[in-house]
C-alpha cells in the first residue's frame, strides 16, 4: 500500500510497550537486554477505529468504515512487536450513503460476498517506532490478492500511546493491484486505510 489510512473516521490501529531491559548492571558491564516472556495485547474495538477513503476524480472524498473489525499485537522474545489486523468487508459502510455503500460491498470494490475480510500481517518492528512514528512493513491480503504494504504512524502525542492516546496510522494502497479497477474515469486509483488504535485496558503490563 504505501499505507496510510482516512480522515475522520477511521482506523490505526495499534500498540507500544517499551522495550524491557536488564535491572542495573555492575558499573563496568554493558546493559543486557532481558528476554521478554511472549504475549498477546488485544486491541480495543469499541475505542478503536478502521475506515478507509477514496477520491473521485473531481476531487470529492468518499469516507467508509469498518464498523466490525479485530487486531492484536504479538510482543516476541526480543522485545519486538507484530500486529495482526482483520476487517470484514461484509460490514463495510460509507455513513449516510446507502448507494456507496451497496457498491462498496459490492463485486466491483471489496466483493464481500467472495472476499469477507481484509487482514494486514506486519513484519516484526520495536515498539519505539509508535511513540517516534514511522513505517510497519507487512503484507497486505485484499480480495485474495496479497502485496507488501507499509503502514504510517504518526507520532505520539503521549507517554503510553495505545492506552492515554491513540496510535494513529495510514496506509495508501492502489486499488488496480487488487483487482478493484472498475469506475476508473471516476474514482481514483489510491485507497487510502487509516487507523485509530486503543488498545484493552487488560493488556496492560
Amino acid at each position: 500500500m504505501r499505507f496510510a489510512l482516512p480522515g475522520r473516521c477511521l482506523l490505526p490501529v495499534v500498540l507500544a510497550i517499551g522495550p524491557a531491559w536488564a535491572a542495573a548492571p555492575p558499573p563496568t558491564a554493558l546493559p543486557a537486554v532481558v528476554a521478554e516472556s511472549p504475549r498477546t495485547l488485544q486491541l480495543d474495538v469499541v475505542r478503536s477505529q478502521i475506515g478507509f477513503e477514496v477520491r473521485t476524480r473531481f476531487g470529492q472524498r468518499i469516507e467508509g468504515v469498518f464498523p466490525r473489525f479485530e487486531g492484536r499485537i504479538e510482543v516476541l522474545s526480543d522485545g519486538r512487536h507484530q500486529v495482526h489486523l482483520k476487517m470484514f468487508t461484509r460490514t463495510v459502510e460509507i455513513p449516510g450513503k446507502d448507494r456507496y455503500t451497496g457498491w462498496m460491498r459490492g463485486p466491483e470494490f471489496f466483493d464481500a460476498g467472495r472476499y469477507p475480510f481484509v487482514e494486514f500481517d506486519s513484519l516484526p518492528y520495536w515498539p519505539e517506532t509508535v511513540a517516534d512514528g514511522g513505517g510497519i512493513d507487512g503484507r497486505l491480503t485484499l480480495r485474495g490478492v496479497s502485496h507488501p504494504e507499509t503502514l504510517k504512524v504518526e507520532k505520539a502525542e503521549c507517554a503510553r500511546p495505545g492506552y492515554d492516546c491513540d496510535v494513529v496510522s495510514r496506509g495508501t494502497v492502489q486499488r488496480g493491484r487488487y483487482g478493484m479497477d472498475s469506475w476508473q474515469l471516476a474514482l481514483s486509483d489510491r485507497v487510502t486505510f487509516v487507523l485509530r488504535a486503543r488498545l484493552s485496558e487488560a493488556s496492560k503490563p
